[in-house]
Order: structure tokens, then C-alpha cells, then sequence
């Protein structure tokens, strides 16, 4: 049943979500199974195979919902057979809380007051709404609690109004109401108008717009402007409409019975309907403005985790600084720190000679093969001053900073340089960053790596678990070198995790490095399981094997032995041969019984072809104008080289090397209609804009990407 309900969810057969299951419940992973096991989920791909998961955990859980329920409306002596079928063909588990709600536990109310006087036999015969004859029995309910008719017409209402809210069709058609035609309204909190703070959130001081066609940044900026105390929103539908919704649903004659039965309704939708259906409103809105907001940091963290890399190079890293001077590291080509010294090529403590002496030591001592340097703060102050001295001899690289000071001051830096002080981890992880962007950042928080738009406003559960999956989706789509990563990177490998990234680490020292994969069964608890779901997404370069250093895996070796017999040649020669490897015919060696099919022998065709490829494609450096170095050098009309850093809902913020990123609205990056913008721009994609509009004061940059022609 509930394999059924997400093969249609997601349009695939109920016979793949069947299979993509059982695979999860042996303890596959998302990577391995949408690599490796292809002919057993139809060839679904990763982003349905995690949807699959996803899906599957929130129906498990609406299932434990409703035998909740279930279990707690039986033992009040409560559940009909009726009201059991109701809940057991739920599909939606606001329909289930709905049915759930005239049973739950709740506070004492002005209903409960009613009760405990004995008004609800009254209320059932005014609610029947049959005939006057409550006017007959009403003096029978009058006592020492309730002093005269109107206090008992009162509490029979109070009792009515709360059954009306608690019926779960009003509810369901209210809902309905909400979510088409509700409106959303902000204003500003009294007494904060001229608040200072207040100023940025002034666009949504008197705002109203159909919640229905609110975007999500939108709403994300007005949430947390309420969240400040600066903003009140609430969420209105037709009120005429929303009274006619309750009278066709609870109205039922013309007597006596049932004026006060409209009283009751009125008195329900705005006390009790209106407020908690506009709270659930909310709180969807903000579940919705959640996902929509995660999903595109979750693109954005992607694309920065699989930016080019420059590759083992020789390194000087330098964290830039006025005040403090620039830290500057030697890193060698395996990214090892060095040494590291301190630079005052600016003011305040300006020593240009001393500077420039020392970094022409360091030149001759280290002979690097690039530079990097932090976009921060005098970020390019310092790359004109190296290029002044190098004369262009080394290239000079800025490097997105975003998330270094995170990392240098946190406890993954403390271990790995306990000795060091936080500016100097920071120059590594410039260095580092630049050399392979993957292997810095997986040591970063994904909420602080500098892209999405109010990612520290958003579930922080959410966000977690689809970052999460982000980065290891990241991490083994383009491998781990086996004897270089750290155990940060490692523990993102499939089938791995913290525990025996370090135990891998303790054997690699021990062995003095892995020379196969097949040691790997020798780390400690690092089973046949987790070998089999890891060892494809690991590299071991100049390992004897040659097929270890690629993505084909273990469990396919004699497979690719018998490609190779078949061409007369040994694997290492079809590895180094693409005109060989085309002569190999993929349906010669397909075997359903050992679960070879095309989709597995194509993979394995073109890993053989180019065998260890990193899928990142070329490192290429962005060039910026050296005459635009601060924002005080910005003019209208200036066009510049930039590069895309952060890609939110409402258009794309660009680096053109002036700290300060611009932004150019989703309505300025093409002269054709654009819905969103990743649909025209991607993360670190180089781009050509013009400034439009520069507000230095509120540094805010406005560009535009339409060019005439």
C-alpha cells in the first residue's frame, strides 16, 4: 500500500520503489545503490532514489501517527466504526489530527466550564436544531452554577461553538478557503516604525499579497522581521465566505434553535477557527518558505562543493589584513602546512620593503606554483601588492573566503593544529580551499559555507539532513583518494562514517599507506557491508591494480579481466587505451543472474576510458579589473568581469572584486523572461555585468546582465 502511494507520487513503478527499499533496508546508500545497483531499482537516479527514502520515512511516520490515534481514541471508549474507518483511510495527516482533535488532550475551556455545569445536554438539544424544545427544559439547567437562562444559553453555546471548530469537514473546506484565498498581512509592530533596526524589514511595514503567491524569500524576510519584534503578520480569507463555508456545513432548520446555533457559529469562527486555522497557515507557509529556501542553498552547496579545484600544487596562502597584517602559509602539493609568517604590506603597520623581501624569500624557498589569496577584507590591496612584486611570475588567485574563520576557530581546526593561532588555520584553509574546494569545506558546517538565502533561519533539522546528503552525494560522485583525505572526508564516503574514517586513518599510518583496496578489509570493524557500499567511491593512485584507482567496483574486477582477455591485451593496457576500449562490445557481457545489465557495463565502458577522471572539469581564475578594487571605484554603467557566488530566489549575487558581491535581480539576468534564476546562471559560473545602481552607504551593488545584441 504504502509502496503504491510513492511509486505514484513519483510517477515510477511500484516494483522499482520495492526493490530501492529492500536495498535500504540491507543498509545501502544513496550513492552506491544509484551507482552501483542500477538493474535492481530500473535505473532510477539518485535524486529519485532519495526521494524514495524520503517518502518512505514520512509515511512510516504519518502510519505511527494514525495507530496512535487509534490507540488512544479506543481507550477513551470512544471509537466508532465510523469514525475508525475515517482515520484508517486518511491519507494526510492534517486529516488525521483533524479527526483526532474533539479526543485530544487539551486545556481546560470555556466548553469544559459549560460541561462541568451540566449545560451539554442542553447544547445537543439546541444543536439538533429540531425544535424549540430547549425553551421547555432550559429552567431545568438553571442552579447554584448557573444563575439564570442567558448564562445557560451562553454555555450551551460555548459548548456548540467548540464542537463546530472540532468538526473535522468545517475545518477541512475552512483549510481549503485559507490556502486559495487567504491574505497575508504584515504591518509594523507599534512603536517600532522609527526603530533603526526596524529600517530593513521597511518594504513589509503596511503589506498585503494572496499567501498562495508569496515567494518564499519573501516570506522568510517577514518571519524573521517578526521574530525581531518588528513585524505582526496574520492571515485573513473572506470572512463573508468563511461563514458560509460553517452555516452549510452545521445549520440545519429555522427555529429558535437555530439563531442561537448562529451565534455559536460566529462566536467559533472568531475565536476559535480563525486563529488556530490562521496559526496552522502560518506555520505551513514557513514549512513551504523552509523547503523552498533549502532547496536552493542545497543546489548552491553543491555546485561550490564541485567547483574546479587547481589541483596538488605548491601553495603560498595568505589571510589578508589591514590592522593585523597578512598571514601568510607554505603548503606543499599535498596541502601539508609548512610554515607560515606575517606580512605588513598596508596601514597601519605599512612595511612595503620588508613585505616584498620577505615574500621574495619565501618565493625562492618554497617555489610555488600559485598563490591564493582571501577575498576579505584588503583582499585586493594584497593581490596588487603580490603582483607588484611577482610581476606576474606566479598567478595570483582570490579565493572565496566565506566560512574559513568558522572553520579556524572551531574544534576540526583545534585538532588537526592545536599549535596554531586562528588566522594562520585560516590562511591554510584559503590554501587548501583553493587546491580542492571538496576536501576543505566537508570540514565546514554547510550552513556556513556562504550561500542560500536565510539558511540560519530555516529548519535546522531540515537543513542538516539535506545538507547532509549534499555533501555526500558531492563526496563520492567524484572520490576520495584513499591515502590523502582526511577523516572529515572520509567519513563522508558511503558505507563509512566518523568511526572508521579514523580507523582508516590509524591503518593507513600503520601500513605506511594503502596499496590496495582489498586492506581495506583489514581496518578494524570495517565489515564486508561496509566495504562493499565503500570501496567504488575510494582511489588508490599507482596502486598495482590498476581498476583501484577508478570508479569500477571491486565486485566487477573479473568481469573487467575477461573484457580485457577478450581484446588479448591486460587490464592495465585497456585502461591506457580509448580506441581499445571501444572495440569492447558492453551486450557480449551481460548476465541477469549476476545482476549485470547495460546501464552497469555502459558505467563501466566509460570508466575504463577515462579511469579516475574527476568530474569537476578545469580550474579557471576569474579576471577582475585592476582598476575596480573597493566600492568607492564603482560607477553606473561600468561593465566588469564577475563571478557567481549565491544563487537565491529572487536573482544572483556576483563577486567583480570589490568584497562587497552585487546583486542582479532575477529580472536582469537575461533579456528573455526568467522564472528563477538557476534556470540561465550556475554557482562560480563566469559572468559579464554592468553596474546599474551603487549604494555605498547601505553597500549595496545593483547589476544587470542584459546587454543590447
Amino acid at each position: 500500500m504504502l509502496e503504491k502511494r510513492i511509486a505514484t507520487a513519483l510517477s515510477i513503478r511500484e516494483s522499482q520503489v520495492k526493490s530501492t527499499l529492500k536495498l535500504f533496508s540491507e543498509g545501502s546508500t544513496v550513492p552506491f545503490i544509484s551507482r552501483y545497483r542500477k538493474e535492481v531499482t530500473g535505473n532510477l537516479d539518485e535524486v529519485q532514489i532519495q526521494r524514495v527514502k524520503d517518502l518512505w520515512e514520512e509515511l512510516q511516520e504519518l502510519e505511527k501517527r494514525r495507530a496512535y490515534i487509534l490507540q488512544q481514541i479506543a481507550e477513551q471508549g470512544k471509537l466508532t466504526p465510523d469514525l475508525k474507518q475515517a482515520i484508517e483511510t486518511a491519507q494526510e495527516i492534517q486529516q488525521l489530527e483533524d479527526l483526532y482533535l474533539p479526543y485530544k488532550p487539551k486545556k481546560r475551556s470555556k466548553a469544559d466550564a459549560a460541561r462541568e455545569k451540566g449545560l451539554e445536554p442542553l447544547a445537543s438539544m439546541i444543536f439538533e436544531q429540531k425544535s424549540d424544545r430547549f425553551w421547555q427544559e432550559i429552567d431545568n439547567f438553571i442552579n447554584e452554577q448557573v444563575g439564570n437562562r442567558e448564562e445557560a444559553l451562553q454555555g450551551a453555546r460555548d459548548i456548540i461553538a467548540e464542537w463546530i471548530s472540532e468538526n473535522a469537514a468545517v475545518r477541512g473546506n475552512l483549510r481549503l478557503l485559507f490556502e486559495k484565498e487567504g491574505v497575508l498581512t504584515c504591518k509594523v509592530t507599534r512603536g517600532k516604525k522609527e526603530d533603526q533596526e526596524a529600517q530593513k524589514f521597511r518594504d513589509y511595514f503596511e503589506y498585503n499579497e494572496n499567501l498562495l503567491k508569496c515567494p518564499s524569500h519573501r516570506l522568510l524576510a517577514m518571519f524573521r522581521g517578526e521574530s525581531l519584534g518588528f513585524l505582526k503578520i496574520s492571515v485573513f480569507p473572506d470572512e463573508e465566505k468563511a461563514i458560509q463555508i460553517i452555516r452549510r456545513q452545521v445549520l440545519r432548520g429555522y427555529c429558535d434553535a437555530t439563531e442561537q446555533v448562529k451565534m455559536a457559529l460566529q462566536d467559533a469562527w472568531e475565536r476559535l477557527l480563525q486563529p488556530q486555522l490562521q496559526s496552522e497557515m502560518l506555520n505551513k507557509a514557513a514549512e513551504k518558505a523552509d523547503e523552498e529556501a533549502i532547496a536552493v542553498f542545497a543546489l548552491n552547496a553543491r555546485q561550490l562543493l564541485l567547483s574546479p579545484p587547481l589541483g596538488e600544487k605548491r601553495l603560498l596562502a595568505i589571510d589578508p589584513g589591514f590592522r593585523t597584517g597578512c598571514k601568510m602559509v607554505a603548503l606543499d602539493e599535498k596541502g601539508n602546512f609548512l610554515e607560515h609568517t606575517t606580512l605588513y604590506p598596508h596601514e597601519p603597520q605599512q612595511d612595503v620593503a620588508g613585505a616584498g623581501k620577505t615574500l621574495q624569500d619565501w618565493v625562492a624557498k618554497y617555489n610555488p606554483e600559485a598563490i591564493a589569496v582571501g577575498n576579505g577584507t584588503a583582499g585586493r590591496e594584497t593581490e596588487a601588492f603580490l603582483k607588484g612584486c611577482l610581476s606576474n611570475a606566479i598567478p595570483v588567485y582570490m579565493v572565496n573566503e566565506a566560512g574559513a574563520s568558522i572553520y579556524s576557530a572551531g574544534e576540526v581546526a583545534r585538532e588537526e593544529f592545536p599549535n596554531l593561532d586562528v588566522t594562520v588555520r585560516g590562511a591554510i584553509s584559503i590554501g587548501r580551499r583553493l587546491m580542492d574546494p571538496l576536501a576543505e569545506l566537508v570540514k565546514i558546517d554547510p550552513g556556513n559555507i556562504g550561500v542560500g538565502q536565510y539558511q540560519h533561519d530555516v529548519n535546522k533539522t531540515l537543513l542538516k539532513k539535506r545538507l547532509d546528503a549534499v555533501v555526500e552525494s558531492a563526496v563520492n560522485a567524484v572520490g576520495v583518494n584513499l591515502n590523502t583525505a582526511s577523516k572529515h572526508l572520509l567519513a563522508y564516503v558511503s558505507g563509512l562514517g566518523p568511526v572508521l574514517a579514523q580507523n582508516i586513518l590509524e591503518q593507513r599510518k600503520k601500513l605506511g599507506g594503502f596499496k590496495s583496496r582489498e586492506q581495506l578489509k583489514e581496518v578494524p570493524r570495517l565489515g564486508a557491508k561496509a566495504f562493499e557500499q565503500s570501496a567504488g567511491f575510494l582511489r588508490i593512485r599507482g596502486a598495482a591494480n590498476a581498476l583501484d584507482n577508478s570508479a569500477v567496483h571491486p565486485e566487477r574486477y573479473d568481469l573487467v579481466k575477461r573484457m580485457a582477455a577478450d581484446t588479448g591485451y591486460a587490464v592495465a593496457s585497456l585502461l591506457a587505451d580509448t580506441e581499445l576500449v571501444k572495440t569492447v562490445k558492453p551486450e557480449k557481457y551481460v548476465n541477469e543472474l549476476q545482476g549485470i545489465g547495460l546501464p552497469t557495463l555502459h558505467d563501466i565502458i566509460k570508466e575504463l576510458q577515462k579511469p579516475g577522471l574527476d568530474p569537476r572539469g578545469e580550474f579557471q581564475a576569474v579576471g577582475f579589473s585592476d582598476q575596480v578594487r573597493s566600492i568607492s571605484d564603482l560607477e553606473s554603467g561600468l561593465e566588469l568581469n564577475g563571478i557567481i557566488t549565491n544563487i537565491t530566489d529572487f536573482g544572483a549575487f556576483v563577486d567583480i572584486g570589490v568584497k562587497q558581491d552585487g546583486l542582479v535581480h532575477v529580472s536582469q539576468l537575461s533579456n528573455r523572461f526568467v522564472k528563477h534564476p538557476t534556470e540561465v546562471v550556475s554557482l562560480w559560473q563566469h559572468v559579464k555585468v554592468r553596474v546599474m545602481e551603487v549604494d555605498a552607504q547601505r553597500k549595496r551593488i545593483s547589476l544587470t546582465m542584459k546587454f543590447s545584441g
